[in-house]
C-alpha cells in the first residue's frame, strides 16, 4: 500500500491546525510548518501524534524558497514527495492601502501566495513522477470580491486563484488535481486578532447563515476536494455561508 503523507504549511492553529488533525484522524503521516509559533507547532504535533501516526514539525517560513527546500529534501529522504500537498499558511494585515509600507505589502504578498508557489514548485516533479497527487490552496473570499482595507491580501489570495487555476491545466494530464477551498469568515485566531468583537458582530450579521464558520467545517471541506475524483480539478470552491 502507498505511504500515505500529507505536508501542511501553517499548520500550528486555526485552519490549518484543523485540516492536519482531520488528515491525521484518516491516518495520514504528516509534515507540519509554522513560520514562528514553535510551541503551538508543537503541541499539534503531539495531538497528531497521539492519534498513532507520525509527525514532523518544521519551523519554517513558507514564503522561503530555501526554508521549503530543506524541509522538501528532509521528507524526500524520509518519505518521498508527500502525496497531498496543502497550502494553508498565510497572515493579514486591515488598513488603507497607502498606509501600508512597501515591506508590508509586499510580506503580505510573499506569504500568502509566494509561499503557494514555493511549495508547488518542489512538490510537482515528485508528484509527477508518481503519476498522482492532490494539492490544495486555501484561498479566501476576499480573493474573489476583494475586501476594502485589505487590498493586499485580496491580491495575494486572487493570485493564488488564478495559480490555482493554471497549475491545474498544467498538471490534468499526470493525474495531479489542483483546487482551491476560499474561505469566507471563519472563526479563528487570526480574525479575533485583526477584529474587535463589535467588527466580528457586524461582519457576521452580513453572513446569510448568520455565523462565522468553524475551523473543523474547513477541515471537513478540504478533506473532501482532496478526496474529489481527479477529474475535479482547477476549481475554487467557496465555504462562505452564502456571503458572496
Amino acid at each position: 500500500m502507498e505511504h500515505k503523507t500529507a505536508l501542511i504549511t501553517g499548520a500550528s492553529r486555526g485552519i490549518g491546525r484543523a485540516i492536519a488533525l482531520k488528515f491525521a484522524a484518516k491516518g495520514y503521516d504528516l509534515a507540519i510548518t509554522a513560520s514562528k509559533s514553535a510551541h503551538e507547532l508543537a503541541a499539534t504535533a503531539e495531538e497528531i501524534r497521539a492519534m498513532h501516526v507520525a509527525c514532523r514539525p518544521f519551523l519554517a517560513d513558507a514564503s522561503s524558497y530555501e526554508a521549503m527546500q530543506e524541509v522538501f529534501a528532509q521528507l524526500g529522504r524520509d518519505w518521498g514527495t508527500p502525496t497531498i500537498l496543502v497550502n494553508n499558511a498565510g497572515i493579514a494585515a486591515l488598513g488603507l492601502f497607502t498606509d501600508q509600507t512597501p515591506s508590508g505589502y509586499g510580506r503580505i504578498i510573499a506569504v500568502n501566495l509566494l509561499s503557494v508557489m514555493h511549495c508547488c514548485h518542489l512538490a510537482v516533479p515528485g508528484m509527477v513522477r508518481r503519476g498522482a497527487g492532490r494539492i490544495l490552496n486555501i484561498s479566501s473570499i476576499w480573493g474573489i470580491c476583494g475586501a476594502s482595507c485589505e487590498a493586499a491580501y485580496s491580491a495575494a489570495k486572487s493570485g493564488v486563484n488564478g495559480f490555482t487555476r493554471a497549475l491545474a491545466k498544467e498538471l490534468a494530464p499526470s493525474g495531479i488535481a489542483v483546487n482551491a477551498l476560499a474561505c469566507g469568515v471563519v472563526d479563528t485566531g487570526m480574525n479575533r486578532e485583526e477584529l474587535n468583537e463589535e467588527e466580528l458582530t457586524t461582519l457576521t450579521q452580513e453572513i446569510p447563515a448568520g455565523r462565522m464558520a468553524s475551523p473543523q467545517e474547513a477541515a471537513d471541506a478540504a478533506w473532501q476536494l482532496v478526496n474529489s475524483p481527479a477529474y475535479l480539478t482547477g476549481q475554487v470552491i467557496a465555504l462562505d455561508g452564502g456571503f458572496v
